[in-house]
C-alpha cells in the first residue's frame, strides 16, 4: 500500500471568536482562524485538528513541517493512495 501527500500554505491568526480553515482565492493558500492563543503550541495542535477534518484524515497524518513557531506554515498532509 502507498501513499501521496501535499503540503499546503496556511496563513494562522490566533484568538479568532470560531476556528475555520479556508481556501484562499486564486490558489494563494489557506487562512486559519483559531480560537486558540499561540501559547504552549496550542494553536498549532488546534491547526493540525482543524487541517485533519477539513481533508477528512487523521491527525497523525497531519505534520507542520516549518513555521511552528510563526504565523506563516507550510503543512503537509498524507493522503491514501492506490495500491
Amino acid at each position: 500500500m502507498s501513499s501521496s501527500h501535499t503540503t499546503i500554505r496556511i496563513r494562522v491568526k490566533p484568538n479568532a471568536r470560531e476556528s475555520v480553515l479556508e481556501e484562499l482565492p486564486g490558489g494563494e493558500g489557506w487562512v486559519a482562524r483559531l480560537k486558540s492563543p499561540p501559547v504552549d503550541g496550542r494553536a498549532n495542535e488546534e491547526l493540525t485538528a482543524l487541517v485533519a477534518e477539513k481533508f477528512s484524515c487523521r491527525k497523525a497524518e497531519v505534520s507542520i513541517r516549518a513555521g511552528a513557531s510563526g504565523r506563516l506554515k507550510l503543512v503537509r498532509i498524507e493522503l491514501p493512495g492506490s495500491a
